[in-house]
């Protein structure tokens, strides 16, 4: 058989990308005797995917409620990706961040979206019953999420509202996550005490918190706007998007969320407390949370309103 010139180019540039990180070109080429043909099952993981909803129960909606958030990790997990192109990304320009800003926008405009999925696909009666068994477990320990937030803007943004502007300065890391936003869910409002649901989220994944919020200090993405020259950060077209993004995630989304648990856990007669003990209506809510990614993209009024609407 007689190569084509085509042919040859490649096994040319296939030697070159070879030899270039020490590897023989033959024995890589005699490896693919040996290769199965790629199929779609393999290359998605099909059947791994398809085994990770192991229901608690025997109530068949479990199954919606498993799926549904496994589907929003997911998707958390491409946010986090498009996060990380615009952080390393070494010559940032308006186009390439433009690119990526609507590309997050259009996952959370997606998430938004799509609770109803859950809250009519599922009955309230199951679901009051399977949460039970999800005690002290709650969405709150989604590490995705927060690395979401932690890779949108500056921390300070993301401390408690009550004491922002009292923690504006301050540098150590312990300080500033021990009075992030979500740190009030997590926390007897008495006594001040962690529950149970806060420990064991800061244990799994606070070290790798503090590690990412150091290393996103300068290029989240509130940072990397910054870098864009002032006409450019005046443009438009980005400042809409990033207003988009900003309202998009921290109301929209959030109340997207809030009114499909008070359809579940306001149905009854009786208050009932989010499954990992929170005071969930005060938590969730972001007249309360008043956490705004670019607070310098909104008037003074906007501010003082956020979430009211």
């Amino acid at each position: 058989m007689t190569l084509s010139e085509k042919d040859n180019k490649t096994l040319s540039a296939i030697q070159q990308k070879l030899e270039a990180i020490g590897q023989d070109t033959s024995t890589h080429l005699e490896g693919l005797l040996w290769s199965k043909p790629m199929t779609y099952w393999d290359y998605i993981q099909t059947d791994a995917l398809l085994n990770l909803q192991v229901q608690r129960t025997v109530l068949p909606d479990e199954m919606v409620f498993i799926g549904y958030h496994q589907i929003n990790e997911l998707i958390f997990k491409l946010v986090l990706w498009e996060l990380a192109q615009v952080a390393e990304t070494k010559e940032l320009t308006a186009a390439f961040f433009k690119e990526k800003l609507n590309r997050l926008t259009r996952y959370f405009d997606m998430l938004t979206t799509s609770f109803d999925i859950m809250k009519d696909g599922m009955t309230v009666e199951q679901y009051m019953k399977f949460r039970t068994t999800l005690t002290p477990g709650s969405g709150f320990q989604s590490a995705q999420y927060r690395l979401i937030e932690f890779g949108s803007t500056n921390i300070i943004n993301l401390i408690d509202a009550r004491h922002r502007e009292n923690l504006r300065n301050e540098r150590n890391p312990e300080i500033l996550f021990e009075n992030l936003y979500w740190q009030a869910a997590g926390k007897d409002r008495q006594t001040g005490e962690k529950s149970f649901l806060l420990k064991e989220f800061e244990k799994k994944y606070k070290r790798h918190f503090l590690t990412f919020v150091a290393d996103y200090q300068h290029k989240n993405l509130w940072s990397r706007y910054q870098e864009l020259s002032s006409e450019e950060q005046k443009d438009e077209n980005l400042l809409t998007s990033m207003r988009h993004y900003d309202r998009t995630v921290n109301i929209q989304w959030v109340m997207a969320h809030y009114h499909a648990a008070e359809h579940f856990l306001d149905s009854g007669k009786i208050p009932v407390e989010a499954t990992g003990g929170s005071h969930w209506k005060k938590y969730m809510h972001p007249r309360f949370q008043k956490r705004i990614f670019f607070p310098d993209l909104w008037t003074r009024e906007e501010l003082n309103n956020w979430g009211n609407e």
